[in-house]
Order: structure tokens, then sequence, then C-alpha cells
């Protein structure tokens, strides 16, 4: 191996790092704003619920986790504010769970805050670095998508 070769392993531990320390910065900012109980679990699942709202089952499948396990996450955020379970105006046996105005409130701040931090990122390497990385990223993950399930992946 060459000085300006790395180990293989090393890209998938940088792209990690990088991506560790977006959330990580995204989630003490929003704390500042008046989110401290938001984790990165909850903006996936909020994600996953979207503005048109979604059944607990349609959340799991999203996320690539149970139905109990989605149900779980969608309690907590419940009692934190951010969603609301309302009844399903196609079953009125079923529940759909949207997000509320707190919720909505915080999706749209990480939003801000990821477009800060992208500046960020750009004035440290370079506006014209940045872009390069992120064509050669969209080059790679061609057709994959951006996929909602990294809580179950991670969890094996």
């Amino acid at each position: 191996m060459s000085e300006h070769e790395s180990p293989g392993f090393e890209l998938p531990l940088l792209l990690f790092a990088g991506f560790r320390s977006l959330i990580d910065e995204v989630h003490r900012r929003l704390a500042e704003q008046g989110h401290p109980d938001m984790r990165p679990a909850h903006g996936f699942a909020m994600q996953a619920v979207g503005l048109g709202g979604a059944s607990a089952s349609e959340v799991g499948r999203r996320l690539g986790i149970s139905k109990q396990a989605a149900g779980k996450t969608i309690d907590r955020l419940e009692s934190l504010g951010y969603l609301a379970r309302r009844p399903d105006p196609s079953d009125a046996r079923a529940k759909r769970v949207e997000l509320t105005d707190r919720g909505i409130d915080s999706l749209r701040r990480s939003a801000i805050i990821f477009d800060e931090l992208q500046a960020d990122w750009a004035s440290t390497i370079g506006q014209g670095r940045l872009r390069a990385l992120e064509d050669d990223l969209r080059t790679v993950t061609a057709g994959q998508g951006f996929r909602l399930d990294a809580q179950a992946w991670f969890g094996g």
C-alpha cells in the first residue's frame, strides 16, 4: 500500500464518522432550539410518517422494523408531542399517525440546520470539493434511494 492509499475498511468508518458528526450536531442544535428529547431514531420515524401520515404498519415497513417496535417509537413520539394518532378516514377501525405542529417544527428546524452544516463543510473543504463529494456519493449509490431503515440495520 502506498503512502496515499488507506485500507479499505477505513472508507466506511470515515463515511460513518461524517454521518455521525452531522447527526450529532443537528441534535445538539435542536436541543438548543426547544427539542431536547429528539433522538436520531425519532427523525427517521417522523420521516417515515411523512406529511401525509401513515399507519403503524406502514411506519414499521418503511423503517424495516416490526409493527410493535414502530408502535413503541410512535408511543414515545406521541408522549413528547411530535406525533398524534387520529382516526383513519378510510377505515373507522384503524388509526393514522400524523405529525403535530411540534413534529413539523422539529423537521423544519433540522432541515435548516442541515443546510447550515452543509455550508460549514463547504467553508472547510471548499464548495467545489463538497459538490464533487456529493456527486461522487450519488454515483456510487445510484438507484439505491434514501433508506429509512438504518435503525433496524444497525440493530441486527
